[in-house]
């Protein structure tokens, strides 16, 4: 290669890589960059369309902008948009708060539509959406969530659309309760057509069926990335180790036998010799009390994708002089990528058995 040609190749090596920043500007690492090209908006109660000018006109007894529409009452039945943003864009952010009762958290229920499909991507009761399974409020962080102790709940994992973004907030509980939140997003991103759209999908079976492994995410059928899981065990036999079960990634072709295999459940999480409440940034358990445990695991340096198929199961094995199979209870939410159209999430249980044996104050 001659000097002029190297010279060319290094130049152009550096406008490609200059172009991709510009693209994908690292927000955290660089945030010192004034020319990303994103433009920045927030949608509240006080905002809710998020257009330039047009937030905290609502009056309160101050006065007009004092403060007039921080929150709303959300009746019983009701669903409420949170959203609906032409793209392209990314929501970078949610906030959320309400009644900190625990059935609340399971009745209670965010659906999320990308690019205008005709079902949601997102799915979920809005506790297990935040990061606490049983309707436990407990106060951690991790990469994904940040969670206060009385309800002021976070969800930091980055949300691209091309075209639209529509989430909905409803109320399938018994009681009218109050509901504040924000959703921060830029407008303006360039995403590519295939980009992965986030998804997540609650699941319970209380008890599980022996033998047969609870799927933290059933078959998708295009090619997408894990994220990880929220996932509520309830020990339906105290006294006895519950989770010696492991974690099994089918993928790419795999049927009867996995790719990707753990060792025990509270190995998954990274712990070990039993589980213990130890939250960290992508690993741990946030909850371990009164046979009630949430556990949670995030495959961001370490990732989990696939081009074609994929379908990630959990065993059901205690420990009972050796290894036995068991039936507990098992919820999970679980959050990955993949591009849309994409195929309708399974069915969510209802209402009433979303809040069966939940968390008593």
């Amino acid at each position: 290669m001659n000097h002029a040609f190297a010279s060319l190749a290094v130049a152009l090596g550096f406008s490609l890589l200059s172009l991709h920043a510009a693209q994908s500007p690292d927000l955290i690492h660089e945030p010192y960059r004034l020319d990303s090209g994103l433009q920045s908006r927030s949608i509240s109660f006080e905002n809710p369309t998020g257009v330039p000018a047009a937030g905290g006109q609502a009056a309160s007894k101050l006065g007009p902008g004092r403060k007039g529409a921080p929150a709303r009452t959300i009746q019983p039945g009701e669903t409420v948009s949170l959203c609906d943003i032409p793209g392209p864009g990314t929501i970078r952010h949610i906030w959320m708060t309400t009644d900190q009762r625990p059935v609340v958290q399971r009745a209670c229920v965010i659906r999320v539509w990308w690019e205008g499909q005709d079902h949601p991507s997102i799915e979920c009761p809005i506790g297990d959406l935040f990061g606490f399974a049983h309707g436990k409020i407990v106060s951690y962080q991790s990469a994904v969530h940040s969670c206060g102790p009385t309800g002021g709940r976070n969800l930091w994992l980055p949300m691209p659309f091309r075209k639209q973004a529509r989430i909905t907030f409803t109320n399938e509980g018994q009681d009218a309760i109050p509901l504040f939140y924000s959703i921060d997003y830029t407008i303006a991103d360039k995403h590519p057509a295939e980009v992965g759209r986030l998804h997540v999908l609650f699941r319970r079976e209380n008890p599980t069926t022996e033998k047969v492994d609870f799927e933290l995410l059933p078959e998708r059928k295009q090619q997408g990335r894990f994220i990880g899981s929220v996932v509520g065990i309830r020990n339906l036999h105290p006294g006895q180790w519950w989770g010696e079960g492991e974690v099994k990634v089918y993928m790419d072709g795999d049927r009867d036998w996995p790719t990707i295999v753990g060792t025990g459940s509270e190995d998954y999480v990274g712990l070990a010799w039993g589980i213990q409440q130890a939250p960290f940034l992508y690993n741990g358990c946030s909850l371990n009390e009164r046979d009630f445990v949430t556990m949670y695991r995030w495959h961001l340096p370490d990732p989990i994708g696939w081009r074609q198929h994929a379908r990630i199961t959990i065993q059901q094995i205690a420990w009972k002089d050796g290894l036995a199979e068991t039936r507990d209870d098992w919820s999970c939410a679980t959050f990955w990528y993949e591009p849309v159209p994409s195929a309708a999430l399974p069915t969510m249980p209802d209402v009433k058995a979303r809040t069966a044996d939940i968390w008593k104050n």
